[in-house]
């Protein structure tokens, strides 16, 4: 019994004794793995993935379609958690091997909620070049969030910037040899295997180097992959062959000057050309194409009715609910955005520092004078720069109009476009090229009722939010179908030869899918080319940047190096790729096509087409007023180019706020300023 007793107790403690060993591997594998900065980002990077797709999809879909893609398209989608596991990796180079991982986690959690965020605003994702545009964007946050929401994602920013702080000072640093070296060579090869990964992905299909369409890429290559493309694949890619004799060979001798080369040379304009106008509408669509809309009357008559009489067709655009001046872009230099890389803004590229060949320099060739309006901020996406750097003479902005009035969310209405338009066709007695940029159409749109009475209700809609959405819209819609009669009534009037080409910029940013549109195209609108002369009715569907060419081949005009090959060479089976070419070299190259050197330089753009003048400084008392022309609410003294205290009294008078030297009153000037960024725009001389 008692030997019996021995054998228990010793099975008892070999039992004990085994139990401790399988607790302690656990502990110690469940340790190695916590510690192990390679294998923990592994899980890590799949998980972050999840979010980011889960964000970039949950506004269109639902919350499980991040899971949905992962399940659907596992190679895509491991493919894109291995780029974010090759960016957590650099973590292990440091003793601060936490904090660095952190911060390269929140980098890829704050794109995926920026994303998220942005496309629950408008239907194009978030890219690099968006953050050439948070200048941009910082201007019109108020526009699309509260200040409860602004408040509570600054607080939320300085609660992160906190944690970062406490974290470098007081988290856990790597003890011991740290194995940087061997670190880093891993860190490279993955970065190497994550390139040939990606020329794998290429060659079997899964992803694209070229977007056609950028929310679709992004939902069908992933959130991460596409991002990184934008940030990599800039500009107009060099093409194969590139050199003088391939460039000049797309066009035939006879289209070429003497010297083989597209130069512009002055000439008068004959007298059968006419004015030539483009008024582009933001956000304008004919809402009765949505085919889940019911609506208690027709949105826009007027433009519906013109376009049964005049030249029309459908628009295919570059912009999907935003992306306004990639729209501009193409129709004034004929060349194709997609051309560039992903979401890229040449106004926000290449165009800010370089003149370029465009519709305006292309027209003042032959005698005209070029004019650009819009009724917004002349700083947005840099078309004060840009608009001299593409040959126009004056520039009308927001800041350049009177009696502007507002939307309900503070975008100024287009009806103070025609008198503008007409101002510039009255300042000179040349013919006249005007380029009119609308905003009314702008959103975002609001998710409750704002508009009490309105002239056209939502009977029907998806849901209420929607209803309160599409009801302000079709409500801006049918303002901006008044204006364009306002405005051909007006031009019809005009004694000289005016045509007038009209067009929406891109769908509205309200959620809509290609099945809800009777043209099934998300990047449709319709495009009229309305004329107070005798001009035949040619329809054609056309893409944006053939527009322009498309209007000079109705009016018997050849003029520019892109709007020719255009006219002459659309049918050739080589037709986008050398278009691509003459973009490239013609921004990027070395202008082959222009003998080697670029011909064009900045105009001295006029800031608004009334001149504005001071024509006296009275003192009344002890205050100043100064009167003279064309002032406006955005008409501000100042003094050695610093602004003082100003009231705007009316278009001959402002006021004085403050005390001024009697001797350095004789040196104030007025400055129209752009209140936003306080930049002056110009100054009375």
């Amino acid at each position: 019994m008692e030997k019996f007793n021995k054998f228990e107790k010793l099975d008892r403690q070999i039992e004990q004794t085994i139990h401790e060993v399988e607790t302690m591997n656990r502990h110690t594998f469940f340790e190695k793995f916590i510690h192990n900065s390679f294998a923990f980002a592994v899980i890590w990077a799949l998980f972050l993935n999840l979010i980011i797709e889960t964000l970039g999809r949950y506004p269109t879909t639902s919350i499980w379609g991040g899971v949905q893609f992962m399940a659907g398209h596992p190679l895509v989608f491991c493919y894109n958690a291995l780029l974010i596991f090759s960016s957590l990796l650099v973590a292990s180079v440091f003793r601060r091997r936490t904090f660095v991982f952190t911060i390269i986690s929140i980098f890829w959690m704050t794109i995926g909620i920026v994303n998220g965020v942005i496309l629950t605003q408008r239907m194009t994702p978030f890219t690099v070049k968006d953050l050439s545009n948070l200048e941009d964007g910082a201007t019109i946050v108020t526009t699309y969030m509260s200040k409860t929401e602004i408040i509570l994602i600054g607080a939320g920013i300085l609660l992160a910037l906190t944690g970062l702080v406490l974290l470098f000072v007081k988290g856990p640093k790597k003890k011991g040899t740290l194995k940087w070296k061997r670190n880093l060579v891993v860190v490279i090869l993955m970065i190497a295997m994550c390139f040939g990964a990606t020329s794998f992905m290429v060659k079997i299909g899964k992803v694209e180097t070229f977007f056609g369409n950028l929310a679709y890429a992004y939902r069908d290559y992933g959130v991460v992959y596409c991002f990184i493309n934008t940030w990599l694949n800039t500009g107009i890619s060099k093409p194969s062959g590139y050199n003088e004799k391939n460039i000049k060979e797309i066009f035939n001798e006879d289209e070429l000057g003497e010297d083989e080369v597209m130069l512009l040379e002055d000439k008068d304009v004959d007298e059968e050309y006419p004015n030539i106008l483009f008024l582009q509408l933001e956000s304008f669509i004919d809402p009765s194409t949505v085919e889940y809309l019911k609506l208690s009357g027709d949105a826009c008559p007027n433009f519906r009715a013109l376009a049964e009489q005049y030249s029309s067709g459908e628009l295919t655009v570059p912009a999907c609910g935003a992306g306004t001046a990639n729209v501009e872009f193409e129709v004034l230099t004929g060349l194709s955005v997609k051309f560039f890389g992903p979401g890229e803004y040449p106004y926000k590229a290449v165009l800010k520092d370089k003149p370029a060949e465009s519709l305006a320099f292309d027209l003042k060739s032959l005698g005209y004078s070029t004019h650009a309006i819009h009724n917004h901020r002349a700083v947005f996406y840099n078309r004060n720069t840009v608009f001299a750097n593409i040959g126009f003479d004056t520039f009308t902005s927001i800041e350049y109009m009177n009696n502007v009035v507002k939307t309900p969310k503070n975008w100024a209405k287009d009806r103070v476009l025609t008198e503008c338009i007409t101002d510039a066709l009255k300042s000179t007695e040349s013919h006249d090229m005007i380029y009119t940029i609308s905003v009314q159409g702008h959103g975002k749109y609001p998710t409750e009722q704002v508009l009490q009475n309105p002239a056209i209700q939502v009977l029907e809609a998806p849901s209420e939010e929607l209803k309160w959405k599409w009801e302000y819209y079709v409500n801006q819609v049918y303002e901006m179908d008044q204006f364009i009669k306002e405005l051909t009534d007006t031009l019809a009037k005009y004694e000289e030869p005016v045509i007038l080409v009209m067009y929406g910029d891109h769908i509205p940013a309200i959620e809509v899918e290609e099945q809800d549109l009777k043209n099934h195209n998300l990047y449709g609108t319709e495009y009229i080319i309305w004329s107070n002369c005798d001009l035949p009715k040619d329809d054609e569907d056309l893409h944006a940047y053939q527009l322009a060419a498309h209007v000079m081949d109705q009016i018997g005009m050849e003029v520019g190096t892109t709007f020719t090959y255009q006219l002459n060479h659309s049918n050739s089976e080589t037709y986008l790729q050398d278009l691509k070419a003459l973009g490239y070299d013609m921004l990027y190259g070395k202008n082959y096509i222009y003998g080697g050197t670029n011909p064009f330089s900045a105009t001295d753009l006029k800031m608004g087409v009334n001149t504005i003048k001071i024509t006296d400084v009275v003192k009344i008392g002890e205050k100043y007023y100064i009167k003279g022309e064309n002032f406006n609410q955005y008409s501000k003294v100042t003094l050695d180019g610093k602004e003082l205290s100003t009231i705007y009294l009316g278009k001959n008078v402002l006021g004085l706020l403050e005390d001024v030297d009697p001797e350095d009153a004789p040196n104030m000037k007025v400055s129209q300023i752009e209140t936003k960024s306080n930049e002056i725009l110009s100054t009375t001389e």
